[in-house]
Order: structure tokens, then sequence, then C-alpha cells
């Protein structure tokens, strides 16, 4: 999940040479996997008074109410597949334009998708009667080809009422009920918010609007050369293909299921799964969206940032069960390999804390926690992974991933038979490898220099921004040249 990077910057110790850099991601209790995010099928807004799910159910609907549902259903589900704009208008009640224009744009949105299956369900017990109109929850499957493993499922209440001169038809007059949604913490996706455009590349789905789809090419090149970069680091083979949200506003990021910090101006960027349907095992996808800010900063920054991401889209529920200093660890370490290490850059708050000493490695509530402290734990757990790399291989890294991917996996026990060290240990290691990289000679005590502003810091690096003031202020430390 990372934040931008700061204003001031040191350079890590090493004989003169090149330079570059970037940024983090998202996970269960952390940035990366945030757990079962469900889309809405449905645009914001209606002008029917929704019902709520206190009403009373009633009696079971009628059968010939219940096949009018069910074809309705499959004639709107039918028109999207094949792209039929008036059919699917044909669908909607006449006398709610204000629907009409929602679900008309919904249509468009999804006319861009690369739609592999699109289909609804319902239980005829979830149907309530209202006068002459019928409330009925639907279950909405819908798989992307190429980039989703299954059906994306979602829930939603819809309101439906007969035509006025075939009662055996059913026509879409609502879409949204405000209460219910709340009750049962509907999501949506950014195709059923407003307006989108999506644009494509080798691998690359993305979903701009049109505040943002200036930056599209942009963005798109970045998160290709991301999936190469990722797919050279990683021991295993992955789908390579992502879907990532780069939008004007961050209406998207506030519907985010346990969001890091719960503001999305803490972050730059979180990966997220999309669940699959009931009784189906783990997430149909997992994508990532990035903040407004990061459109126009194109360049290593970005780049990193993407990286980041690209490592949780990639290792998906692989990393789940892991602490979260090894997945955002991983994560990191994953995203500066493409960077020179003279270039390479440490945020201030986390060097400071090393150079005083650590206690321990980051516990998760610390990778959310305000202030200073998410960035202090994204680059130790850099850093860990760093020291284990370079001490043990980088098989060392996935030997750890995998070994705590077993049920009920106890830290101290894992570190002291793979690796042969405590938790204590490895996280002292790790801080003692940051300072010698960073501030030679600096001891229990001594303070980072301060140097010029690098032009792409890691993911954990926060600074002030015009758009953010509340965002944790902390400089970014460069690699420093021996003299």
């Amino acid at each position: 999940m990372p934040t931008t990077p700061s204003e001031r910057s040191l350079r890590p110790h090493r004989p003169r040479s090149p330079r570059r850099s970037r940024r983090l991601a998202a996970q269960v209790a952390c940035w990366a996997l945030l757990a079962g995010a469900l889309p809405a099928c449905s645009l914001v807004g209606g002008d029917e008074d929704p019902a709520t799910s206190a009403e009373a159910a009633g009696p079971p609907a009628a059968a010939d109410v219940v096949a009018g549902l069910r074809r309705a259903l499959e004639r709107r589900a039918d028109a999207v597949r094949r792209g039929d704009r008036r059919a699917f208008a044909a669908g909607l009640a006449r006398r709610t334009p204000q629907v009409r224009e929602q679900q008309l744009t919904w249509f468009d949105n999804l006319a861009q998708l690369p739609l592999a299956e699109l289909g609804y369900a319902f239980d005829r017990q979830n149907i309530v009667r209202r006068g002459d109109a019928y409330w009925v929850v639907v279950e909405q499957s819908m798989q992307l080809a190429g980039y989703d493993d299954q059906p994306v499922v979602s829930h939603d209440r819809f309101l439906f009422r007969p035509a006025p001169r075939n009662e055996r038809r059913m026509l879409l007059a609502s879409v949204t009920d405000d209460a219910w949604e709340d009750e049962h913490d509907v999501r949506p996706q950014p195709w059923d918010l407003g307006p989108v455009q999506v644009r494509g590349g080798l691998g690359v789905l993305g979903v701009f609007d049109a505040g943002s789809v200036g930056s599209a090419a942009g963005v798109i090149a970045s998160v290709e050369r991301g999936i190469a970069d990722v797919s050279a680091a990683l021991p295993e083979p992955w789908r390579r293909t992502v879907v990532v949200y780069a939008l004007s506003s961050t209406e998207f990021l506030q519907t985010i299921e346990e969001l890091p910090g719960g503001d999305p101006e803490r972050l730059d960027g979180v990966a997220f799964p999309v669940a699959a349907g009931p009784g189906q095992a783990g997430a149909a996808a997992t994508r990532f969206a990035l903040h407004p800010r990061m459109l126009a900063r194109s360049g290593p920054q970005r780049d990193r940032l993407v990286r980041h991401e690209l490592v949780h889209v990639a290792l998906g529920e692989r990393d789940d069960e892991a602490p979260v200093w090894l997945s955002e660890g991983i994560a990191e370490y994953v995203s500066v390999r493409p960077v020179d290490p003279a270039d390479r850059v440490v945020a201030e708050a986390a060097l400071g804390r090393a150079v005083e000493g650590v206690d321990g490695l980051p516990v998760g509530e610390s990778f959310t926690a305000a202030g200073d402290a998410p960035v202090a734990s994204y680059g130790l757990s850099w850093w860990v992974c760093e020291y284990v790399a370079g001490s043990f291989g980088e098989e060392a890294l996935w030997a750890l991933l995998d070994a705590f991917g077993s049920p009920g996996a106890d830290e101290d026990e894992v570190l002291t038979r793979v690796l042969g060290l405590t938790a204590d240990q490895l996280a002292d290691r790790a801080a003692r490898l940051m300072v010698a990289t960073f501030v030679p000679g600096a001891g229990p005590g001594s303070g980072p220099e301060v140097g010029d502003q690098d032009p792409g810091a890691p993911s954990g690096v926060s600074s002030p921004s015009p758009s953010a003031p509340a965002r944790p202020s902390s400089s970014a430390l460069r690699r420093r040249s021996a003299s």
C-alpha cells in the first residue's frame, strides 16, 4: 500500500555509481490482500423508494412472478453479453429516467470489458412484494476473460414491476436500496459507480475515467514493465495478467473492505481480492488500484509502486497466512530489484528506528498505525528480506513463505527451523544491515544525514502533500557514496 516519497534523502554507502527507485502494497491486516470485497451490480441512485431488509417477506411469490423475474434477468444478461443496447434498454421501466440513464451507463461500461460470463440467479424466498412491484435479491456472476480464474460473485437488490400492457413481462425499476446495501456490505466496482473508460495492454486491463484516461498509456506501460520484472524475480510462474483501477477520485478506494488505515489519502496503491461464489475456495482474482495522485507521478516512483502491487497480485493467496512483515517485505524486496543499489532509498523513520535499535519484527498493527509507524515497519520488513536473501539466498525467502503457509505455523518455530534465528535476532541483524548500508560508521543513537529529495522513494515513505495534509511526513534516505 505505499505512500509517497519524501522531501529529503540520503545516499547509501557504496563507491560512486549510478541511480533510481519507488514504493508499497496491501494484504489482509496490512496493505495487500483485503479479504472478501464483494462488487455490487448497480449504479448509485434511483427514483423509487427502496424497501428495506426489515420488511416482512410474506408468502412465497407466485410461480408466474418467479418465471417473469427469471426471464427479465436472463434477457438482461443476454443483452449485455451480445452488446445489444436496445434490448437492454427494453428491460428498463420507462417511468424511471434516472434509473434508465444510470443503467445505460452501466451497460456502456460493461460493453468495454472482456466478459467471459455474466449471469444472474435468485432464491424465490428473497422476493418481497410491494404493491404491484417486487424487490428481489439477485446474485450476479461475472468473469473477465483472461483475468479472473472463476466468476466474481456479488449480490444486490433490484425492484421490478410489470410492464403496463403485459403483466407477465417484468421491467427493472430500481437498483438501489441503501438500507439493504449497508446492512449487507455491498461493495461496488468502478463500472458500477459511473462512466469508465477501459484501456488494454499486454496482460493489462486498465479501468480509467474521463479525468484519468489521459494517463492511461503511461500507467499501462508501467504495469507491462512491472509484469515482466516481477515474473523474472518470482520462483514460480503466474497468470501474468492484472486488472488495475486508475481513477481520478478516491470514491472506489473508499469502498474497499479493511482499507489500510481507513483513509485513501494514506496510501498510493492497494491490492485486493475479488470474491468467488459461495462454496468456491479462494478469490476469483487479485486486482489493484492506484491513488489519483500517482497518475501524474510517472517514472521510477510509480514503477516501483506498481511492481510492489504486482507481487501481491502474483502471489495471490500464497502469502495469506504469512506474517505481514514477510508478505510486505517480499513485495518491497522484489520491487527494488530493477533499481540500481546506489539509488535505492529507505524512509528516514525506518533508518532512525534501526539506528536506535529494534526490539522485534514489525507486528501487523504497526502497518496501519498512526504517525511514522507504518513507514518504519515497511522499511524494516524490506531489510529483513534483504538480510535473509543476502545471508541464506533468495530461496530462503520462499522457504519462509511456504513454511508459514502451514496451518497453525508458529513464527518463532518457523524462523528457528528455516533460518536458525529467533525473531529478535533476525530483526536486529536486518536493522544493523540497514544502518551499515545507509549510514556507514553509525552506532546506536547516531542520527542520519539528510540530503536532497529523491525522485523515487520506497513505498513506505510518506511526504507532506497539499491534497493530503494529514498524511505522516518522513524523509527518504539514499545510499551514501563513499568519499
